[in-house]
């Protein structure tokens, strides 16, 4: 961030230098404010990401949340609580612009019956100004996604994907575009994730390129067009933008998304400062599933840059009230959905934990929940290990009575159980591919049954970080043989090479990718063990 001397500051210290007396002081301090009036000015960007459909409020644990919970003022975010949000920040900041950092997709049942309708109602009500593809976006098909797009009321914008072979999709992302706001134009320009192919369905026909280099040829394009102010919508991870701000040059703020990074300056569980300052660039995130509302104040001077963003994201809990229109309109949507989500099909003991920052970095509850439910459906087939994606684990299940609801917000991607053999060495090469991104907190990291290993984080990335791995054979933990086949069970989407996971695409013998839906599996498994225990074996260790 540009600092240097007060103009106001300067102006008065020539004014009170010998010789120069009161009535000019006030007319250079006057004449000075004045000119400060028409050079800065702030603007306020309202922004969210990763909502994964969360129509409805949520628990503290991302969860759905009961009816009672949330009229003691126990849940957080929904589609009617949003509403609220952003109509009292309007009243605050009149001009204020509202982006999203993408994966508005994918997450509950509202996705799963409606696809990106709902969506598209809710950002067109809430009257966004620009938003970002995430990798979500792409679940099924670029069709869904056109869908989408040729349903919304503003620029969705994309620069690091190539889309013009893609029918659907040519010449309906822009790179980048130019929103007005208060008579100032600000540069949009958007990012999805490099590897989006290996996390979604966009198909053979888009391609995805490294994200400085799209950012800024953008950059440079809006710049000779005599536009200042650059804002960059980035579902591409907190990281990354830490790195795209570092490595280019005139982007003023990244509105960020994919982490589910929670940046704050009050809260000790933020994983840095509201905003991060990379240079010049503002980069700000807000969680995800509409638990916050990112608020921040950004001065500009006359040239455009950054002299000042300040700010904090708004946690939208029971404080908030819900819009009665919206609660309405909410309720007339789930109508279909109820018979489904309130089918009561087991009980927990306890909180089944599957927060996405202890899941991708370790084993957890729910990881070895759905391990064990896989290897459990098929081990009359000769199946003695089930390697499960932690990107597909999207919720913790509270304590108490589990719907199907909650079994489905937890598992929303209706994937198939899928069954195939591999070679004990490609094995190890795919818990290999599962640990070589745990410092992103990556989907790839494994969550497994019938086996445990052993890793070593000091080892770089696919040289080696697996230690030992042991697989249970009549009962007992023995070394995996290298040579050896074995019966393995995962997910349709894991099994065709998504994560990362391409040693199952190639090397995969006998695979069958059409058993029963996961979340079916899951459910089966809690109704036949239920009240079901939670708990961790040690399965994952780390040296």
């Amino acid at each position: 961030m540009k600092t240097s001397i007060s103009p106001v500051r300067s102006a008065l210290l020539r004014a009170c230098a010998p010789g120069r007396g009161l009535p000019l002081l006030m007319a250079s301090a006057a004449m000075t404010l004045s000119t400060l009036a028409h050079a800065d000015d702030t603007i306020t960007i309202l922004h969210s990401n990763d909502f994964h459909s969360r129509v409805e409020p949520i628990s503290k644990y991302d969860s759905p949340c009961s009816a009672e919970d949330n009229e003691a003022g126990e849940c957080f975010g929904g589609y009617a609580r949003m509403v609220t949000a952003v109509a009292q920040a309007r009243e605050r900041h009149p001009d204020a612009l509202l982006f999203d950092g993408g994966d508005r997709f994918q997450g509950s049942l509202f996705y799963t019956f409606y696809k990106g309708k709902v969506a598209a109602e809710i950002m067109n009500t809430l009257q966004y100004d620009g938003m970002t593809v995430g990798n979500h976006e792409f679940d099924d098909g670029p069709v869904v996604l056109r869908e989408f797009i040729d349903n919304v009321d503003f620029p969705v914008v994309m620069s690091n994907a190539d889309v013009s072979q893609e029918p659907a999709l040519a010449n309906k992302i822009m790179k980048s575009t130019v929103v007005e706001k208060a008579g100032q134009k600000y540069g949009i320009i958007g990012l999805t994730p490099q590897d989006t192919n290996e996390l979604a369905s966009p198909g053979k026909n888009i391609t995805f390129s490294d994200p400085v280099a799209a950012v800024q040829a953008e950059v440079d394009e809006l710049t000779a067009q005599g536009i200042k102010r650059i804002v960059v919508l980035s579902h591409s991870g907190y990281e990354v933008d830490k790195r795209v701000a570092a490595e280019t040059t005139g982007v003023d703020v990244i509105v960020g998304g994919h982490s589910n990074t929670f940046l704050s300056n009050t809260s000790d569980k933020a994983t840095g400062p509201y905003p991060t300052m990379v240079g010049d660039t503002a980069i700000v995130q807000a969680y995800a599933y509409g638990k916050y509302l990112g608020e921040l104040a950004v001065t500009f001077n006359d040239d455009g840059e950054v002299v000042e963003a300040t700010g904090e994201p708004i946690t939208i809990d029971g404080s908030i009230d819900e819009n009665e229109d919206i609660l309405a309109r909410v309720a007339e949507l789930a109508e279909p959905l109820d018979s489904i989500r309130n089918k009561v099909v087991a009980a927990a003991d306890a909180p089944i934990d599957g927060n996405r920052d202890v899941c991708r970095v370790q084993e957890c509850e729910m990881g070895n929940l759905i391990a064990d439910a896989l290897l459990d459906r098929v081990k009359d087939q000769g199946v003695s290990i089930a390697i499960m994606n932690s990107g597909g684990v999207r919720a913790s299940i509270d304590a108490g009575e589990i719907t199907m609801g909650e079994v489905l917000t937890v598992l929303p991607f209706q994937n198939t159980l899928a069954t195939f053999q591999l070679s004990g060495a490609d094995v190890v090469a795919a818990l290999e591919n599962g640990v070589s991104q745990v410092e992103e907190v990556k989907g790839r990291f494994p969550q497994v049954a019938g086996l445990s290993f052993t890793w070593d984080p000091s080892v770089p990335a696919n040289e080696g970080r697996i230690k030992e791995v042991m697989v249970e054979v009549e009962g007992e933990m023995q070394p995996i043989d290298p040579e050896a086949l074995y019966g393995v069970v995962s997910n349709n989407y894991v099994r065709g090479g998504g994560d990362g996971y391409s040693v199952f695409a190639e090397n995969a013998i006998n695979a069958y990718d059409f058993g029963p839906n996961v979340e079916d599996v899951v459910s089966d498994y809690l109704a036949e063990h239920a009240p079901y225990k939670p708990g961790v074996q040690k399965r994952i260790s780390k040296l």
